[in-house]
Order: structure tokens, then sequence, then C-alpha cells
């Protein structure tokens, strides 16, 4: 299983100490370093720089969202990438959430599957360099009846093929993306639930494509913080899966509260959402049970995280990409060289 680190989103007086981390990842072995984005930073810009100022470390996109950039823009993007690093950067994408897609950047969120699939198809043609012609339900190239004409990327990969991810949640889409992309970003990935939530959907996908999951990268993000003391440390995890499970979305569509029913906690991820959206966050984020935080972290002793490391190979986790928690640039550090540890003693390096 290899090993890897999501700096989340760059910004809020990180910046520097979020390079730091990078680099001190790529220093310690991490396979790769991922980068996300939202409507705050960029992710090419900050990938550009990190993989600018790294040696070793892949660099990849956790996500590209699908309705910001024309798959076009988002091939040339990859390609410029790969070249600038040395053949060191995987493609991620994602549509994103509807409040985003069409709060923010304008763009209907209807037809997420189709049009992921689509977009899939179109990067993966316009970075193969040959001349780029498709038509679709959502794209057609060039226009027709226009002055467009088939045109291919000037720009040269180092790679003949850059690995595309694809970040999914919904048995759907878990489905199409086991078919149409090279692996997976999942979060909140409980290795006790991952062959219903997760492996069934993606091994069925593969099948479609007369494929196994052989060679296909499962990429969970699992926050991590080491203590001895478990149940302070998911308490500090609290906000964050309130947010996700109770805020990220809205109450008729919040692909991570059904993920939570899915697991078992129907009634508790709806309590969660209720008093999150009527604005009770402290509420919200007492009502999350300890199981669900422990199940979808790391937490404890390096001896207990390697046992739990064990645990998210087992259930099909090809690369685990830590979000390691700190105050302090040295508390980051520290929890760096603790993966690395865990990684070790679990006999997974």
């Amino acid at each position: 299983m290899r090993l890897g680190i999501n700096l989340g989103y760059w910004g809020a007086g990180m910046d520097a100490d979020n390079l730091a981390v990078a680099r001190e990842a790529d220093k310690l072995g991490y396979d790769i370093c991922w980068v996300a984005e939202a409507y705050g930073s960029d992710a090419p810009t900050v990938l550009s720089w990190v993989a600018a100022q790294t040696e070793r470390i892949e660099v990849g996109s956790a996500i590209f969202q699908i309705p910001a950039r024309a798959p076009a823009m988002t091939a040339m993007t990859a390609a410029t990438l790969d070249s600038l690093s040395g053949g060191r950067f995987r493609l991620g994408l994602g549509v994103s959430g509807p409040q985003v897609s069409e709060g923010w950047y304008g763009v209907k969120f209807d037809k997420p599957l189709a049009r992921t699939r689509e977009y899939v198809e179109i990067v993966r043609r316009a970075m193969s360099r040959e001349r780029l012609s498709y038509e679709g339900e959502h794209w057609t190239l060039p226009l027709p009846d226009g002055p467009g004409k088939p045109i291919k990327l000037t720009v040269h990969p180092v790679r003949e093929e850059i690995p595309l991810y694809i970040a999914a949640i919904g048995p759907r889409n878990l489905e199409q993306t086991g078919e149409i992309a090279d692996g997976a970003l999942v979060l909140f990935f409980a290795p006790e639930h991952a062959e219903a939530t997760t492996l069934g959907p993606v091994r069925a996908g593969r099948a479609k494509a007369g494929r196994t999951v052989e060679g296909f990268d499962l990429v969970a993000t699992v926050p991590m913080a080491v203590g001895e003391d478990v149940t302070a440390l998911a308490d500090h995890f609290r906000p964050y899966t309130a947010l996700y499970v109770g805020g990220m979305g809205s109450a008729k569509q919040n692909f991570y509260n059904k993920l939570a029913q899915r697991m078992g906690y129907e009634k508790e991820a709806a309590e969660i959402q209720r008093r999150y959206l009527s604005g009770d966050k402290e509420g919200a984020a007492a009502a999350v049970p300890r199981e669900l935080i422990d199940s979808t972290t790391l937490l404890g002793s390096v001896d207990r995280i390697a046992d739990r490391m064990r645990a998210y190979a087992e259930a099909g986790v090809t690369t685990l990409s830590l979000a390691p928690a700190g105050l302090t640039l040295e508390e980051r550090f520290g929890s760096l060289r603790a993966g690395v540890e865990a990684l070790e003693r679990s006999g997974l390096a």
C-alpha cells in the first residue's frame, strides 16, 4: 500500500506550512501529494508550485472540478503539469456539488454521470494527441456550421497515459468510475463497510469494462491524529465529520449523509443534518457517533494506526492518503513521521 499526503485547500494562512509539509513528505518517501480546490485557491497553480519545489513525490489533483473547465482545458493543464514535473502528475476529476456547480460556476448540475463519462472521453482523446472531435449530449467538438476544425494537443506529456482518477461516493458513480477510470478518490472510507459502500460497485464497473480490480488504484483520504487518548482525538474530528455529513450540500442532496446512512447510521445522519442546517453546528458535532469517526480516521498510538492501516489494505485500499492533524508545523511533521513508522510496522511498506 502506497502512502500519500493530502494538503486540502490552500490559504487560511497555511501556505508556507503546506509547502513545508509537501517537501517533508517528499524527503520521507511519501508517494504522492494531493491538492484540492472548491471556490478558493485553484489546484493547478498550487500543484505547479509544489512540483517545482519537490524532487520525487508525485502530485495529484483531488480534484479538478469538471464544471470549472472545458475538457480540452483540463487536458492541456494535465499535459503541462506532467511535462513540467517530469512525469509526476496524476489527474483527479470530480463533478463537485450542486451548490458550487450552479452557484459558483453557473453550470447546471444535471446528469452528472453522463457528463463525467463524456468529459473523461474527451480528456483522454485530447491527451492522446489525436485531432479532437467529439459528438455527445453535453459537448460537440468542433461546433457545427462554424469555423472550428479538429485540433490536436501540441504539448507532449512525459508519459503516454496520465493516470486518471474520479472522486466518487455514491454506488452509481463508483461503478462508472471502476469502468472508465484508473482509480477512485474516496472520503469517509470505513474498512468495515468497504464491500457494500465502495468495492462492490467498483468491481461491477471493472467487470463491465472486462477488467478486474487488479491495477485499479483505490485512494482513501484519511484524517490522522497521533496520541494515547483515542476519545479526545476523535473529538477533534467531530466538527469535520459534522460539516460533511450535516452541512455539505442541502437537505435533499448530501452525498456524505447518504454514505453515513449506508454505513448503518440512518438516524444519526438525519439528526446531524437537522442540527447543522438549523445553525446548531456544535450540536451537530456532538451528535456524531464516536464509532463513525473512529472507523473513518486513523487515531491513537503508532501501533494502533498500523493495525488500522492493515485493515485499510485488506479492504482494498492501494493508496492511503493522510490528512494529518496539527496546529503547528512541528506537529504536522510529527504526524508525517508517525505515518511512515506505522506503515513500516504494518508490514505494508
